[in-house]
């Protein structure tokens, strides 16, 4: 059967998340080697290796934890701290539904993109390009995908914006080449906190059947800083949040950027 991710795919996974100085490298590297030598099915390790890395602003908060099962489905993990047997359900808060369905997309057309340059020269072309696009581009067209493709191939070839792309921008990348989406912020992109409450509710009606072994269960809800679709400015109405009733012994909201996490629970 023909892998759904390539072990470069994950190297470049994890090499971007490495441009990140606050970056916990060696337990995540410990972890990723776990789940590697784990009988998981390729899909489903890069699964488990994108949500440790999501969760390494978690680790700065809470050093003390150590994961020790880090391939269970219900909750994700389990970890020790403070002599308890922790179970950790993550999931992330999605603040731009629209905008799912378009990153996924772009995703496909830098990957095109990416191998059109590795197979030319990756020494000559190696590092991670920051791309911003003009307004208006439609990525979910079929027919205009071919040819997005070759302006961002173009782009970072001619390093100078071609077609769709508004600008490039380059950093170090010492193995591959990897592209992605330029990074910005608007001041008053909010992030509902009804969102984050729905979100509780789904994971509470699952709460009794995650394993019932350990002493606590934690939800984890993350803002993946790194996805256009997840990024967000403040969360609208906070004050909401101490309302929540949940069987969750603790709930916290990370975003995974600058790591700035909020006590729910």
């Amino acid at each position: 059967m023909k892998k759904v991710f390539s072990d470069e795919d994950l190297i470049k996974n994890l090499s971007l998340y490495y441009l990140n100085r606050h970056l916990k490298k060696k337990p995540i590297e410990k972890y990723h080697r776990t789940i590697d030598e784990s009988p998981l099915h390729d899909r489903e390790k890069y699964k488990k290796k994108s949500e440790i890395l999501l969760l390494n602003s978690f680790m700065h908060h809470f050093p003390e934890v150590k994961f020790e099962n880090l391939t269970c489905e219900s909750p994700d993990f389990i970890a020790k701290f403070n002599d308890k047997k922790i179970g950790i359900e993550l999931t992330e808060v999605i603040n731009h539904l629209e905008m799912k369905k378009v990153e996924s997309n772009l995703n496909k057309m830098f990957r095109q993109a990416e191998i059109l340059l590795e197979q030319e020269d990756t020494t000559k072309y190696r590092g991670v390009y920051f791309l911003e696009f003009h307004p208006n581009i439609k990525f979910d067209h079929l027919e205009e995908q071919q040819e997005n493709v070759l302006s961002i191939y173009k782009s970072i070839k001619k390093n100078k914006a071609v077609g769709c792309v508004k600008s490039v921008r380059k950093s170090f990348h010492r193995r591959n080449v990897f592209i992605t989406h330029e990074y910005s912020m608007n001041l008053f992109d909010e992030l509902c906190s009804e969102k984050i409450l729905e979100l509780i509710e789904k994971k509470n009606e699952k709460f009794p059947y995650y394993d019932t072994s350990v002493d606590e269960c934690w939800l984890v809800i993350v803002s993946d800083m790194n996805s256009i679709a997840s990024r967000y400015t403040f969360i609208q109405d906070k004050e909401h949040l101490e309302e929540v009733k949940s069987p969750f012994h603790k709930i916290f909201h990370l975003e995974n950027l600058c790591g700035n996490i909020t006590s729910i629970k």
